[in-house]
């Protein structure tokens, strides 16, 4: 029989640790467990150093959460080796975790606008409120609803109780007369 699991005092040593922070008690558990768990993690295919991490952060884990333990619920070895074995598994995720390129544009802040854009920008928006404003209010309404709102065509025909025809008819038409106006400003 292991000796591990002959040790009758293993679930005490770890209550004892638990409940009084007990260096010694401490000491004797991971003298107990700590060869058994890295041995335990390299036969799970686990390289010797990062069998070495495992072991250390499953007792810091088992030292900050001997509390928890209860032996009515599993014996001492059981419960250390599941921390260790859910150790093992976040030790590989986050080794397998790719770095992030950063040089990848959707990582790379955007640039502030140049001054001369922004007056550009400026522009434009004015141009476009003065050809937004020579449409007849029916069409203003329609564009309104559907671009400013981002309502659908049939909410919009539903809101306004007229034809769904009538409400794309009345867009196209609008989009119509930007292109004209917009375009007869943009060549004066």
């Amino acid at each position: 029989m292991d000796q591990i699991t002959s040790t009758p005092n293993l679930e005490m040593l770890v209550l004892e640790i638990g409940q009084n922070k007990s260096k010694d008690a401490f000491q004797a558990v991971f003298q107990h467990i700590a060869p058994r768990l890295k041995g335990f993690a390299m036969r799970q295919g686990t390289d010797p150093s990062m069998a070495e991490e495992i072991v250390q952060e499953t007792m810091v884990k088992v030292w900050q959460k001997a509390e928890q333990f209860d032996p009515s619920k599993a014996s001492a070895l059981t419960w250390v080796f599941t921390i260790g074995r859910n150790t093992r598994v976040d030790l590989l995720r986050k080794a397998n975790r790719p770095e992030p390129d950063m040089s990848d544009p959707s990582l790379v802040p955007d640039t502030e606008p140049l001054p001369q854009e922004l007056i550009s920008r400026n522009q434009e928006a004015h141009l476009l409120r003065e050809v937004l404003s020579k449409l007849p209010s029916e069409q203003q309404k329609v564009l309104h609803l559907a671009f400013f709102e981002d309502k659908p065509h049939r909410q919009i025909a539903s809101e306004l109780g007229i034809p769904l025809g009538t409400v794309k008819s009345r867009i196209r038409l609008a989009m119509d007369a930007i292109r004209k106006i917009y375009g007869e400003a943009l060549c004066a």
